[in-house]
């Protein structure tokens, strides 16, 4: 494990990588403030060292006077020494100002000390050396000159300061400004760094322990006999790509193995003879159940109508009555036909509204009917009497009853691969669990029989889900109805390609 020590890759690399990322953070935010704390330690530095300078320039003034002075009165040799010690510190901070040519009004004053430290210097030699030459008018003289420039010195050395005064004081308060200012930028930065290296530990721990999650509850489903479940090959870059591709193929291999002992189980010869067996009966109960679901046609509806007919004929001319007679001619001719037979949905529509022209000659201007097909879909195959039945309902049980007029409309739309067909009136309307029975094929299927076929709802709808092969009854019909608002019925029948042929 010793020579792997050094080799960055996989989980390995990428923790490496987010621990890097959060020390740069910290170390950005370190140094940003170990910068700004530098930088204001000069600043206050450089008013310090101002003032010190300033401040021993004039005590180093006053000390070579007092020595001076005392030399020039008791030419003792230890004030000559002390004299020449302050001289000495004098000259060398005489040569800290310089005297380039500046035009700030501190420089200039500071060039100006200069100039008369120099003089100065210059003026308590000459004393010095009249002393000794004991030219008493000399060194007086030069002394009283030492002491004019020394004056001039300390009221240029005291302006410097009340100068520099001002300006550290401003200088403070703009230090004091910005170590405010600094202080909450520095918490700041200290709150966004701790909240960036959350979201970077989340993330990161989320992005490295997602696929592993994912992978154990696999595990789990499988263990519980689930070998249904979607695995997905991960790609991290790293050993959870193997750790995914083995348990894949692991998977693979144990369904496989599922798989090879069903296909033993179902090859045996007895349950496969079974197999076929039940396959036939499957199919000849579903004939027999298609056989038994087509309706004949109700007596009392053409009772009902003939005598309508006669009534009409007595009292309205000959051509009305014919209109009407021959309308019922259709109709019954149509109910003749072979059950079995799939017709175009134009054939179904001229049956319809054959049937709508009845009930307009029965009940005249109480029922309105209203029709908006797409030409697409008259060529669409369907079972013989599908919508009627759904209409005659619409009549009967919404529309029958009420004082008022009512209105049947009938809208087929055209989509890609399938028609609809939707019958709405405004009349009672249902409830929902009316709607819930009716949907759920629980009503009395007695109560719901068409008059004229004696095919009800509940008929129509197991013989499109017989025929289309519709699994439930609920992608097959939906009902948006309201008490005393009407109803709207919308059946989805597939789009069925072929011309012709038995059901």
């Amino acid at each position: 494990m010793r020579h792997n020590i050094f080799k960055f890759y996989g989980i390995r690399k990428k923790l490496i990588i987010y621990f890097l990322v959060t020390i740069l953070l910290l170390s950005a935010s370190s140094i940003y403030s170990y910068y700004n704390g530098r930088t204001i330690l000069k600043n206050s530095n450089d008013i310090i060292e101002d003032y010190i300078f300033l401040n021993d320039l004039k005590s180093d003034v006053n000390f070579m006077m007092t020595e001076l002075e005392q030399y020039l009165t008791t030419a003792s040799s230890e004030n000559l020494l002390n004299y020449y010690y302050y001289y000495n510190k004098l000259k060398e901070e005489s040569r800290q100002i310089s005297t380039t040519k500046e035009y700030d009004y501190d420089k200039l004053l500071l060039k100006d000390l200069r100039y008369m430290l120099d003089e100065l210097m210059l003026e308590s030699d000459k004393a010095i050396k009249a002393k000794r030459g004991r030219i008493s008018s000399k060194y007086i003289s030069h002394f009283q000159r030492t002491e004019e420039i020394s004056n001039y010195i300390k009221l240029y050395d005291n302006m410097l300061l009340d100068s520099k005064l001002k300006a550290g004081s401003e200088k403070y308060e703009n230090i004091n400004r910005s170590m405010n200012i600094i202080s909450y930028v520095n918490v700041i930065i200290i709150i966004a760094t701790i909240f960036v290296n959350l979201c970077i530990a989340l993330i990161s721990t989320y992005k490295l322990m997602k696929p592993i999650t994912q992978l154990s509850h696999s595990a789990e489903k499988i263990a519980e006999g689930d070998f249904d479940i979607e695995l997905t090959q991960t790609k991290t870059g790293d050993e959870t790509d193997i750790l995914a591709s083995a348990f894949i193929k692991m998977v693979k291999s144990i369904k496989e193995y599922i798989n090879e002992l069903k296909e033993h189980v179902e090859i045996e010869k007895k349950l496969k003879e079974q197999e076929v067996h039940n396959l036939k009966m499957q199919s000849l109960l579903k004939e027999a159940e298609l056989k038994f679901l087509q309706s004949q046609i109700n007596p009392h509806f053409l009772f009902n109508t003939l005598n309508a007919a006669s009534q009409l004929a007595m009292i309205e001319g000959a051509d009305k009555s014919s209109e009407f007679m021959e309308n019922i001619a259709q109709l019954f001719r149509y109910n003749l036909k072979n059950m079995e037979e799939l017709v175009s949905l134009r054939e179904e529509v001229e049956y319809v509204n054959n049937y709508m022209n009845i009930l307009k000659k029965r009940f005249g201007s109480r029922i309105s009917f209203l029709s908006h097909i797409d030409e697409e879909a008259l060529d669409v195959r369907i079972p013989r009497i599908t919508i009627q039945p759904i209409v005659e309902n619409a009549y009967i049980h919404g529309l029958q009853d009420l004082e008022k007029n009512g209105t049947i409309e009938l809208n087929i739309r055209s989509f890609e691969d399938y028609i609809t067909i939707e019958i709405a009136d405004d009349g009672k309307g249902m409830d929902e669990s009316t709607i819930e029975a009716i949907i759920s094929s629980e009503r009395d299927k007695k109560a719901v029989k068409s008059h004229i076929t004696g095919i009800g709802l509940n008929n129509v709808l197991e013989r499109l889900q017989i025929l289309f092969n519709i699994s439930s009854r609920r992608n097959l019909i939906s009902i948006d109805s309201e008490v005393g608002q009407g109803t709207r019925l919308t059946l989805k029948i597939p789009k069925v390609e072929q011309e012709g042929g038995g059901i």
